[in-house]
């Protein structure tokens, strides 16, 4: 299948995002090989793929993953309406007053809040559906959940309930990504103790998920009946702590040289003149700042030219950013600059861009801006997997 894009900014600001399709299902065949084959893999799409573009990415893993997992609703609404025909699980959405939508688009809504049950409900009963449902459980989080105390009711109100059926049961880890494993160990022992819970209930076709990137790979007592890779399947991993061989990075984001001026000795270089050339200094501007998600604090940067590092000076601009050239032969100036990604036989990681702003790579990644084209690398998918529901049939 073919990704092709037509974008006009593309013939005239040199500033894209590459977008490696065959990386990401690469990856996802790599979380595949971690987990095992009879775990679910949700591949997560959300804010926008990570930056990715997520109807292309969404396109590249609906043959690949059992279902796909978004934040908002609109999310999950944008790619019904590219086609997506996968489940799409909406992971900690405000619904606001959008029930009807939820349901008139096949998404399935993680139940945070008893209010969205009755609600659900009503919603339910006035197209005449059944909808699936997921609730969630704060484990230990502090940002949305039932809580454990709180759940025995919670599933005993959704039994009362006939437009509802209970789909799955999950939870999110804080910390999966920090060297000490035990808050993480805590959350689950809290999780298996509300899975006991429903147990208790009698019920039973329900899914457990509670794994993120992190959890999946670290703590297989975690993947229970599916995960929910994120971060992996862009070639990216939260923390040292964390690793998974043979994950590739799926995103390199380049640009082109657009000015070059010839400074003395002790001039300033952007904004308040915080870099002042120590030596006879050649400045070439490029095309991209912090309005395309370049942060605008990084501190001791570099990009690729010609396959050698070179430095960042100043300020980051809201639309450019300047380099020092000097040390480079007048030939490479006409190539292409990376700012993320390889030239060469050097690279220049998403991680290492985030050291240097003081930040995580979820950050950069979905930092990227719209106003940068995505450029698109083709994807054959060659490990199709059925298509299941988002529940499990008893």
């Amino acid at each position: 299948m073919s990704y092709t894009e037509i974008d006009i900014r593309t013939s005239i600001r040199p500033t894209v995002a590459e977008i490696d399709l065959g990386a990401v299902q690469r990856n996802v065949g790599r979380v595949r090989d971690a987990v095992g084959a009879r775990v679910r893999l949700f591949g997560v799409v959300k804010a926008d793929a990570y930056g990715h573009g997520a109807v292309p990415v969404a396109r590249a893993l609906e043959p690949l993953c059992h279902a796909l997992a978004v934040s908002l609703v609109e999310e999950g609404l944008e790619l019904r309406a590219a086609g997506i025909r996968a489940p799409i699980l909406v992971l900690g959405a405000y619904y606001n007053h959008h029930q009807d939508d939820v349901i008139a688009e096949r998404l399935t809504p993680v139940i945070y809040d008893r209010g969205d049950l009755e609600r659900f409900a009503g919603a339910a009963k006035r197209v005449g559906r059944r909808l699936d449902v997921h609730v969630k459980v704060d484990t230990g989080m502090s940002r949305l959940g039932v809580a454990p105390g709180e759940l025995p009711a919670t599933l005993e109100r959704v039994g009362a309930l006939p437009q509802l059926k209970l789909a799955g049961l999950c939870t999110h880890f804080a910390s999966a990504d920090v060297p000490d494993a035990a808050a993480t160990e805590a959350q689950l022992a809290t999780f298996e103790a509300a899975l006991q819970a429903a147990h208790a209930q009698h019920l039973t076709g329900v899914i457990r998920h509670a794994a993120n990137s992190a959890a999946a790979v670290r703590f297989p007592a975690a993947r229970l009946d599916a995960v929910r890779p994120g971060l992996a399947l862009y070639g990216a991993m939260p923390s040292d702590v964390v690793r998974l061989a043979g994950l590739e990075p799926s995103l390199a984001l380049r640009s082109r040289i657009m000015a070059v001026r010839e400074i003395a000795a002790g001039t300033g270089v952007s904004y308040g003149g915080t870099w002042r050339a120590a030596r006879p200094t050649r400045v070439a501007t490029l095309p991209i700042g912090y309005a395309d998600g370049y942060p605008r604090h990084i501190r001791q940067a570099f990009v690729l030219l010609a396959g050698r590092r070179v430095p960042i000076i100043g300020v980051v601009c809201m639309d450019m950013l300047m380099i020092d050239v000097t040390d480079l032969p007048e030939s490479a100036l006409a190539g292409p600059v990376t700012l993320i990604g390889r030239d060469g036989g050097d690279e220049i990681t998403v991680d290492e861009v985030a050291r240097w702003a003081g930040t995580i790579n979820y950050e950069i990644l979905c930092g990227i801006s719209k106003r940068v084209p995505r450029v698109l690398r083709d994807a054959a998918a060659t490990i199709p997997l059925p298509r299941i529901p988002l529940s499990v049939t008893p």
